[in-house]
């Protein structure tokens, strides 16, 4: 039993790291009664959420939505008091940009993977579609403990699937390889199903028909009026106003154990803690777990990561024409550079409801393993996304303001055997009382996945595992794909 658990009215916790997951850890600790010091090294909280502006109108310059259909997210947006700010897509119509057109997105597919070739018509050539038939015929294909996505879906329904559809929504999550990625872990109802089903597509149909019969009301998708960015900035005031400490530019150079606790040094100021959790990047985590678990800190610095760009452009609407819909992906193997584009002001009502005469898009910009268009100027990729844009839409017009963020290692990436790493990580840690890990290295990458994540490891200080162990067995998907999306 953990001291936490013991003193649950009087431990002290410190929580390194203020992004989502530190902060839903920090607000779940106080529920809980303990006293909370959060300490991030940088001169903000958020992390992957940023809000901003451009040409006066507020947006999000990281992350712009999350899945609604996980209850975590949501919840806490209401619970700090956003609830009334909750707001679903204007549209989620998309589309493709693939083989020199934009197609519209498929329905009844499940990440991508359908239940039936016709659901891909339109999308892939006829060879393509021929190829998906031949998945009821084909012997059965084993998943094992593991497999690529990419590797197991192209091995029974062809390539083209993969390259037009799958890797281009995979690659909106994770910026990563479809033929690196596990499916295990990325996207756990599909690697579940296709551990019982012969057919690929019969698991996909299987699927479709389970979330039928679930019957989920309300929408996929969630932002919030102003933007997702809010969120973190709203979750760190309801931890300021219960009494919790918030400290930005405190970068924790050591994390000791004690007899009883742990010892957590920030220059020259020594925190004592019944509890610490490490809530940063796996490289951060990494470094500050070299003493007290050298194996947890090797398996963390093997975690690899993504850069990629956000480039927002605002135009005057009298001057840009748009198809409908909501924006569109675009698969790599068409060799463009951007690999996504939203249209923020058709995406969601509140940025176009502030300035009626603005249109405001984004593109995003590299893959992993991609770093040298990242090594770009801020004007050359703002005229490579304009280029693209052209291309895809015909929209030729000046922007009046343009904003371009980095964001380097920014996303986790989850290979093959991503699920047995954190599982050996939370083995280690889980040999030293007091401790616990959360995060977007470990459960999913989306919002809800990061907070599920931050209260398993608050549970866990708790002498709960029950969280732990769920969420390091099936993962939190952090894209939906369900029937009818």
């Amino acid at each position: 039993m953990s001291a936490l658990h013991a003193r649950a009215d009087a431990g002290h916790v410190v929580v390194i790291g203020g992004g989502i997951a530190g902060l839903a850890a920090a607000h779940r600790l106080l529920d809980r009664g303990a006293r909370v010091t959060v300490l991030e090294a940088s001169d903000r909280l958020g992390g992957k959420l940023l809000p901003g502006e451009i040409a006066g109108v507020r947006v999000d310059l990281g992350a712009e939505s999350m899945l609604a259909r996980r209850p975590e997210a949501v919840a806490l947006a209401r619970a700090v008091g956003l609830g009334d700010r909750l707001r679903p897509p204007a549209t989620a119509t998309a589309s493709i940009w693939t083989r020199g057109a934009l197609r519209p997105m498929p329905k009844g597919h499940v990440m991508g993977v359908p239940g039936t070739a016709s659901a891909l018509l339109g999308l892939l050539s006829d060879e393509g579609l021929r190829r998906i038939e031949q998945d009821a015929h084909l012997p059965r294909t084993e998943v094992g403990d593991d497999v690529a996505v990419g590797e197991y879906v192209a091995d029974r329904l062809g390539r083209e699937v993969v390259d037009r559809l799958v890797e281009p929504l995979l690659g909106g999550v994770y910026a990563g390889d479809a033929y690196r990625i596990s499916m295990r872990s990325a996207v756990p109802q599909l690697f579940q199903a296709a551990q019982s089903h012969d057919s690929l597509t019969e698991a996909v149909r299987d699927i479709q028909a389970k979330t039928a019969a679930a019957a989920q009301a309300g929408p996929v998708f969630m932002g919030i009026e102003g933007g997702v960015g809010r969120l973190p900035l709203a979750v760190a005031e309801s931890v300021r106003a219960r009494g919790g400490e918030i400290l930005l530019n405190s970068v924790v150079e050591g994390l000791h154990r004690t007899g009883e606790g742990w010892e957590v040094l920030v220059e020259d100021r020594l925190y004592e803690a019944d509890a610490v959790v490490v809530a940063t990047p796996a490289p951060q985590a990494a470094r500050l777990l070299r003493t007290a678990s050298p194996e947890a800190a090797a398996e963390l610095r093997a975690v690899e990561y993504a850069s990629m760009a956000l480039v927002t452009l605002a135009y005057r609407r009298a001057d840009a024409d748009l198809p409908d819909g909501s924006g569109f992906l675009v698969p790599p193997v068409d060799g463009r550079t951007i690999k996504a584009s939203t249209f923020a002001s058709r995406k969601w009502g509140w940025i176009a409801d502030e300035n009626p005469d603005l249109l405001v898009l984004r593109t995003s910009v590299g893959r992993y393993g991609e770093t040298e268009i990242l090594d770009h100027e801020d004007a050359d990729l703002v005229a490579v996304s304009r280029s693209d844009l052209w291309e895809a839409t015909g929209l030729d017009a000046t922007p009046v303001e343009t904003r371009v963020i980095r964001w380097t290692d920014g996303l986790p990436q989850y290979p093959v055997g991503h699920h047995a790493r954190v599982a050996r990580v939370r083995e280690y840690v889980a040999k030293l009382p007091g401790l616990a890990v959360c995060g977007a290295a470990y459960d999913g990458v989306g919002i809800p996945a990061c907070i599920a994540s931050a209260y398993a490891a608050v549970d866990q200080l708790g002498g709960d595992l029950r969280r732990v162990q769920e969420l390091t067995a099936n993962p939190v998907q952090s894209l939906h794909g369900g029937a009818g999306e």
